[in-house]
């Protein structure tokens, strides 16, 4: 599954990208400003950049110039409110692969990335399945799959159920699932993961053995006959 890094400080527009690279089945970091985006670099390989070149701290150029030093092959889009030529002659001389000026067409986005994905030779994965109950899991490619039923999972339902899968009789904490999940703790986040396990409790319920436990205070459980 391609791993794409985004990079964006506009709340609305970053949840409306975000929400749309997902439902295509990639796995996306999101940075909402420089400095975070060049710690994840650090850290993360991605197969493809989406930066934002307008930041509040650290721009999206200086960014690109921080993901050149150590990949000079993985592609980078930038976006931008503005439509300067210079801009546009700086960003392709620090490598960067194109430049898209706001407000851009969500559909021409994913054109690109499919684009310079397979340029990049990024092909979907085999099939990584594991079986859970009577079900069969398969983390990477979004699927939890049932005699009865066959369900493809959004990115967050599948990250969830992967993290319960990793720790099954485990209590997680409240505030790990959500910082591991999320990216951050705080109270429209946990709103958010109530919704995802009222999710994960329904899909999972054609197998009355496992269960997703809510520990009071404390956070959550996958309880499974057997342990693996």
């Amino acid at each position: 599954m391609p791993h794409l890094l985004y990079v964006e400080d506009d709340e609305s527009l970053s949840f409306v990208t975000r929400d749309n690279l997902e439902l295509e089945g990639y796995q996306v970091t999101y940075c909402p400003d420089g400095q975070s985006a060049i710690d994840k670099i650090k850290k993360e390989n991605f197969d493809l950049c989406i930066l934002d070149v307008m930041l509040p701290d650290v721009d999206g150029f200086t960014i690109a110039q921080e993901i050149r030093k150590t990949n000079v092959e993985v592609p980078i889009i930038f976006l931008t409110a503005r439509s300067l030529k210079e801009d546009k002659i700086r960003g392709l001389k620090l490598g960067a692969d194109d430049y898209m000026t706001k407000p851009f067409s969500i559909e021409e986005l994913l054109l690109k990335i499919q684009v310079f994905l397979r340029r990049s030779k990024i092909s979907k994965p085999l099939s990584t399945s594991q079986q859970l109950g009577n079900y069969t899991f398969d983390h990477k490619n979004l699927s939890l799959n049932h005699k009865k039923e066959n369900k493809v999972l959004t990115q967050k339902e599948s990250d969830l159920l992967n993290l319960f899968f990793q720790n099954q009789n485990v209590v997680i904490k409240r505030s790990d699932i959500l910082e591991k999940i999320w990216g951050e703790d705080d109270y429209f986040m946990g709103r958010s993961l109530d919704v995802f396990i009222s999710r994960l409790r329904k899909y999972l319920s054609k197998d009355e053995e496992l269960k997703i436990e809510n520990i009071h205070g404390v956070g959550f459980r996958l309880k499974t006959p057997n342990a693996q």
